[in-house]
Parts: structure tokens; C-alpha cells; sequence
């Protein structure tokens, strides 16, 4: 048991859990709004179309986005966990409450401002969020690992989390920019999207380094892969063609992919 643990109150313990969930409220409300089942119009079709597949260069192609379904089973998983009597004394859980409920209702708010228009908004909230994960990465790196559901209900969950946000975040603020009338078209585009992709990778290098744990770490990584080789298969077959760009994305994934496995391969921390 921690010393964060076994310190903990059963009052301030129960606080905790109960800003976790008051936070997953905030999460399911504005994921019921992006998903246009309250108010009709999903994420594509919100911010005059600045968030569709083919809004900007970065965008990654429409199906990568079904990883959200499988980061929303993680998240209610770590809702759960949180939870239960087994948890009281995990320090994995002690340490995350607060940043990963705060993740959690940001991601509310980020689809209530792109549903009510305030793509700048937007991006100061996604931002958050990429600080409220670090966060989540940053207290779970020095501990001992704690058995299979400690890592799966955190480890997994918040490494996709992250790592499919630092793709989402470029899309992001790609898109705030499309929509001051800088354009997804021509060369300034093209040059300004691929010195992303290779902040991408070098964000992702060293975010593996803090991770520490291997599950993390190949969640992480699996996630930044997935979103950048599907920014590659947009720019190749979907309604935005740019052949630089999609050769670019493809490296980026590739070179993420091979960091990730040399991560946890050279990694003793479960």
C-alpha cells in the first residue's frame, strides 16, 4: 500500500471518485452532442466542416476514427475500476483521479465548443487535455506495476488516450487555421504539415521515454501509429490528395512504430 494510498481519507477518497464521475457525466452529455445524438450533427459536420476527414492536411482519413469506441471502453473501464473496494489501496489509482477526470470532462468540453462553433476554444481545451494526460503519464511513470487490471484500466486506457490526442491536436489546430482562411492547398501548406509530422515523432520519442511502462509505451505508440498511417491513407486515396504529405505521414508512423518497439523491448518495467 502507498503511502498516497493509505493516507487518503475515506472522505477525500470519496471525493475523488466522485469528481471522477461527476466528470464522466460532463463526458457522456458531450459525447452524446458529438456524436449527433442530441442535435443532430456529429463532429464532421460541426465547425462548417473544419473537422471532416478532408478539412486539412493532417486530418486523418474518416476510419481512423473508430478509435474512439475502443478509448471510450477503456475510460468507462477506468470509471469502474476507480471504483471498486480493490482499488482503495492502488496507487495507481490514487495518483490519477484528478488528472484523469479532468481529461475526462475536458473531452466533454472540447465536442460542446466544436458543436457550439469555438474552434479557437476548441484548441485551448485540447490542449488541456494533452496536459491533463502528461499528467496521468507523469504520476503513473515511477510506481511499481500493480497486475493486469491496474494496467489495462490506466496504462492502456490513457496511452491510447494520449497518444491518439497528439495527432488530434495538430488536426485541431490545423483546422482553427483553415478556418482563418489559411488554406490546406499549396506548398506553405505542405511544408508546415510534414515539420508537424516530425514534431510528431520527436513528441512521441520522448514521451516514451517518460512513460516507462511498457504497457503505456505500446499503447501510446499504437495509437500515434494509427493516426498518423491513416493521415498517410487520406492524403493518398480520400478527397484532399497530397502525395508529400501522405509519404511523410507514412515515415512518421513507421518511425513511431519502430521507437515504440524498441521502447518496450528494451524496457524491464511491466
Amino acid at each position: 500500500m502507498s503511502s498516497a494510498a493509505s493516507s487518503a481519507s475515506p472522505a477525500s477518497l470519496l471525493r475523488d471518485r466522485i469528481v471522477v464521475i461527476a466528470a464522466a457525466v460532463v463526458w457522456i452529455v458531450g459525447t452524446l452532442i458529438g456524436m449527433g445524438v442530441i442535435g443532430g450533427r456529429g463532429v464532421a459536420e460541426q465547425g462548417e466542416g473544419l473537422f471532416s476527414d478532408s478539412a486539412t492536411l493532417i486530418a486523418p482519413h474518416g476510419p481512423a476514427f473508430t478509435i474512439w469506441p475502443v478509448i471510450y471502453v477503456f475510460l468507462a473501464l477506468y470509471i469502474v475500476w476507480q471504483w471498486l473496494p480493490l482499488s482503495d489501496a492502488s496507487r495507481w489509482a490514487a495518483r490519477t483521479r484528478l488528472p484523469a477526470a479532468a481529461s475526462l470532462a475536458l473531452n466533454g468540453v472540447w465536442l460542446l465548443t466544436v458543436f457550439a462553433g469555438w474552434i479557437f476554444v476548441s484548441v485551448l481545451v485540447m490542449l488541456g487535455i494533452v496536459v491533463a494526460l502528461g499528467l496521468v503519464l507523469r504520476e503513473v511513470a515511477p510506481l511499481p506495476a500493480e497486475g493486469p487490471l491496474a494496467s489495462a484500466a490506466v496504462g492502456v486506457t490513457f496511452g491510447l488516450y494520449l497518444g491518439w490526442i497528439c495527432v488530434a491536436t495538430c488536426a485541431n489546430i490545423a483546422s482553427w487555421l483553415v478556418g482563418l482562411g489559411v488554406g490546406p492547398d499549396g506548398i506553405l501548406a505542405t511544408v508546415l504539415t510534414v515539420v508537424v509530422l516530425v514534431v510528431v515523432v520527436a513528441l512521441a520519442a520522448f514521451l516514451l521515454r517518460v512513460a516507462r511502462h511498457r504497457v503505456v509505451q505500446a499503447a501510446f505508440a499504437a495509437a500515434v501509429v494509427w493516426g498518423t498511417a491513416w493521415v498517410a491513407v487520406g492524403r493518398l486515396t480520400g478527397d484532399l490528395l497530397n502525395a508529400p504529405v501522405a509519404y511523410a505521414a507514412g515515415a512518421a508512423a513507421l518511425g513511431v512504430a519502430a521507437l515504440g518497439a524498441l521502447s518496450v523491448v528494451r524496457n524491464r518495467v511491466s
